[in-house]
C-alpha cells in the first residue's frame, strides 16, 4: 500500500478549505494510505472529513515527524513558503506535488498566484497534476448534538489575531438587539476569550450560562454551528464551520478580502459577508481600521434580514450563493 504525505499544519478555516483537495485525493488514490500532518486539536474536524487514514500531529512545519515508509507522493497544502517543502523532502518522497518556489528550481508545479480562493488554490494544485477535483465538496456531516441550544444564534467574539477582532462594545449591542427581538443568544470563543466574552455579556444583560466561551471543545463548539438558526462572526475558524454544515452567517471581514478565504459564491450557502472593501495589515495589533468601518445598524440589518428568510421545505436552505455587501 503506497503512502500519501500531506502537509496543512495550520488552523481550523485553513484546514477546511482544504477538504476538497483532500477528498479528490481519496478519490484518486482509494488504495493509498493517507495521513495528514496538522495540529493534534483539529483531529475532530479530521475525522469529519473521512478522507484521511492517519493524523500526524505536526503544530509547524519544522516539528513535522514522520517514522513511516518513504511516501510515493508528499503533497504541499501548507502555503508558498520553503518550509512546507524542506519538511516533505526530509521524508524522501517519490515525488513532492507543491506549488512552485526559486529555492527548489527543479520543483516541478504551478506558479502561486495571490489573488485565488484559499479553495480554489489546492484544487487548482491537485489539477495541475491530472487529478480532478470538485470545490463544492466543502461539506460535513455534523456531530452528534451535546448541546440544548437548537436554532439560537451564535456570536462567535473569536479572532485569530487582533487585528480581526470587532470591538466588544459593537458586539455587546449586537446581542442586546437579538435579545429584545426574542432570540436565544450564546457567545462563543476560546478559553483565551472567555473574559471577553463575559464582559460582552454583562453589557448586554446576556445570562451567564450563555457565555459559552472556553467551556465547549471543538466537537461540542461544532455542534452548536450545526444546530444555530445564524452565526455571527469575523473571518474565523467558524465562519468556515458554519458554511461546511450549511448554518447561515452574517460574517464582518477585514483587513483580508472574503474573495480570498470568505464563503465560495457558488456554494448554496446563506452567507452574507460586510467588508469594507479594502486589504489591511494582517498583523497589526488593532483593530482593521475597515473592520471598524463596519457599524452595529449595518450588522444588525443583516441579522435581522438573514433571520426573516424562509427555509425552503425539506432543505434548510434559503438561498443560493453567498452575498458579499461592501459597507461604508
Amino acid at each position: 500500500m503506497a503512502v500519501v504525505l500531506v502537509l496543512r499544519a495550520r488552523g481550523l478555516g485553513d484546514l477546511l478549505t482544504a477538504v476538497p483537495a483532500l477528498r479528490a485525493l481519496r478519490r484518486a488514490r482509494p488504495h493509498d494510505h493517507i495521513a495528514l500532518a496538522a495540529p493534534h486539536r483539529l483531529k475532530p474536524i479530521v475525522d469529519l472529513i473521512t478522507s484521511v487514514d492517519e493524523m500526524v500531529p505536526t503544530a509547524d512545519p519544522e516539528s513535522m515527524r514522520w517514522d513511516g515508509e518513504p511516501p510515493a507522493l508528499a503533497v504541499n497544502l501548507h502555503g508558498s513558503g520553503a518550509e512546507g517543502i524542506v519538511e516533505l523532502a526530509k521524508t524522501n518522497p517519490t515525488r513532492i506535488l507543491s506549488y512552485r518556489n526559486p529555492a527548489f528550481p527543479d520543483l516541478d508545479g504551478p506558479d502561486w498566484q495571490a489573488d485565488m480562493h484559499d479553495v480554489d488554490r489546492w484544487c487548482y494544485l491537485l489539477e495541475s497534476a491530472g487529478i480532478s477535483a470538485d470545490r463544492r465538496n466543502l461539506g460535513l456531516v455534523p456531530p452528534v448534538a451535546t448541546t440544548s441550544h437548537r436554532d439560537c444564534v451564535v456570536v462567535h467574539i473569536g479572532a485569530g489575531a487582533e487585528a480581526r477582532r470587532w470591538p466588544a462594545e459593537r458586539f455587546a449591542a449586537v446581542v442586546r438587539h437579538l435579545l429584545v427581538q426574542g432570540r436565544e443568544v450564546v457567545l462563543t470563543g476560546d478559553e483565551f476569550e472567555r473574559d471577553i466574552a463575559l464582559s460582552i455579556a454583562a453589557r448586554a444583560g446576556l445570562a451567564l450560562g450563555q457565555v459559552l466561551a472556553g467551556q465547549q471543545n471543538l466537537i461540542e463548539l461544532s455542534a452548536t454551528v450545526a444546530e444555530a438558526a445564524l452565526v455571527v462572526c469575523g473571518d474565523t475558524g467558524v465562519a468556515h464551520l458554519a458554511t461546511a454544515f450549511g448554518t447561515r452567517t452574517v460574517l464582518l471581514f477585514g483587513p483580508t478580502s472574503p474573495s480570498h478565504s470568505g464563503p465560495p459564491p457558488h456554494l448554496l450557502g446563506r452567507h452574507v459577508v460586510l467588508w469594507a472593501g479594502r486589504i489591511g495589515e494582517h498583523d497589526a495589533e488593532s483593530p482593521d481600521p475597515g473592520l471598524l468601518e463596519i457599524n452595529v445598524p449595518e450588522v444588525v440589518d443583516a441579522i435581522d434580514k438573514q433571520l426573516q428568510k424562509p427555509s425552503w421545505p425539506g432543505t434548510g436552505i434559503t438561498g443560493r450563493g453567498a452575498t458579499y455587501r461592501r459597507v461604508g
